[in-house]
């Protein structure tokens, strides 16, 4: 029997409480596909300024690094908002990104037709949407420097090298190969030198690529065309910071930011975690949304541990608890009934074991 790693960070507001409903259904996983799962624990965020001083403690930074792969819910505190260095939440989420080489974040992005009715967009304009967002997650204006801010200015610096660029668009090309062949780049390569060098190291690496077809968008249409015609849309290849925007644009496809998984993966474990942030306003009420949180453990199980028919099966089960009905508040119509946090997590938990879609 395989035995798989898990370094398991729950962080803030709400992300110990999806993070303990994605295990629950990576436990069922494990039990109807024969592997083994270590999970370890560690503080991440303001846990972890309230552990250790630090948003990435010491232990949790070496934790990570001996993991197969890593789970986590969110970070950040309203108490922490003002913080500076190692003590802002997110800049642990930051340093964790680069410890653990997380160059590409994946975000894919689908429509369940069971809720249609939770995106403000008209449901015939959100007919065959299944697109994957390509972020490129170490570079650009996140981690540029120089960087400084003063009592009348402040600065920031978008960098990128042709090393850097090259490997996440390989990981875009990589991924249309398997799904409907076609890849958009967004840029702004009219006003920024930085996007001039990112369309002509995107272009360069397409010659490797006949197979896939490849258009550039500067980022202000990319925006327009996320909501226009987001069905067109199969691999959209961003940097850092326009990704960040367009990731959570898209989320109002899916209709709520608490349905939607993330995988960055790079050269070391890969990390997996919801795109929804902590929420301290909802937790410890019981009502956050473990989708998110659950399809990040599928592609924890097919990204990280190679356990692709595992993987399957929690996407399956997530499908069948939605057509069946079941609801948190934040994708519930008016009048609605809803489960709560746990209780949508022991449902599809046990659509996982039952191997059967018709009962949930």
């Amino acid at each position: 029997m395989s035995r798989h790693v898990i370094a398991v960070l729950p962080g803030d507001g709400i992300g110990p409480e999806v993070t303990t409903e994605a295990l629950r259904v990576l436990r069922a996983a494990a039990e109807l596909h024969g592997f083994d799962l270590d999970t370890t624990e560690f503080a991440v965020g303001a846990a972890g300024v309230a552990e250790a001083g630090d948003a990435l403690p010491p232990a949790t930074a070496s934790g990570v690094t001996q993991a197969d792969a890593v789970l986590l819910g969110a970070v950040g505190h309203p108490s922490l908002a003002a913080a500076e260095g190692r003590r802002r939440p997110e800049a642990g989420l930051l340093a964790l990104r680069q410890r653990l080489g997380a160059y590409a974040n994946l975000r894919p992005v689908t429509v369940h037709p069971a809720l249609a009715h939770a995106s403000p967009l008209r449901p015939e304009r959100l007919e065959g949407v299944d697109l994957l967002i390509v972020r490129e997650l170490l570079g650009g204006l996140y981690y540029g420097q120089p960087r400084a801010l003063e009592p009348d200015s402040a600065v920031n610096t978008m960098r990128y090298s042709v090393a850097e660029i090259e490997r996440v668009a390989r990981v875009a090309f990589e991924a249309a190969r398997g799904r409907r062949g076609s890849v958009t780049s967004v840029d702004k390569a009219n006003v920024l030198e930085v996007s001039q060098l990112w369309r002509e190291t995107v272009t360069r690496i397409a010659a490797d690529y006949p197979d896939v077809r490849l258009e550039h968008l500067y980022v202000d249409y990319a925006a327009m065309r996320l909501v226009a015609n987001p069905a067109a849309i199969d691999v959209l290849l961003t940097e850092n910071l326009f990704g960040d925007i367009l990731s959570d644009e898209a989320a109002v496809l899916s209709g709520s930011l608490g349905l939607l998984p993330s995988a960055s993966i790079g050269d070391g474990p890969g990390l997996f975690e919801p795109v929804h942030g902590s929420a301290p306003d909802i937790a410890g009420k019981g009502i956050a949304n473990p989708i998110g949180a659950i399809a990040s453990a599928a592609m924890l199980l097919r990204y990280g541990l190679g356990e692709s028919e595992a993987a399957d099966a929690v996407e399956r089960a997530i499908v069948a608890v939605l057509s069946a009905g079941l609801r948190t508040p934040d994708i519930a119509r008016p009048g609605e009934a809803t489960l709560g946090t746990r209780e949508l997590g022991e449902r599809v938990a046990q659509a996982v074991l039952q191997g059967n879609v018709a009962r949930v």
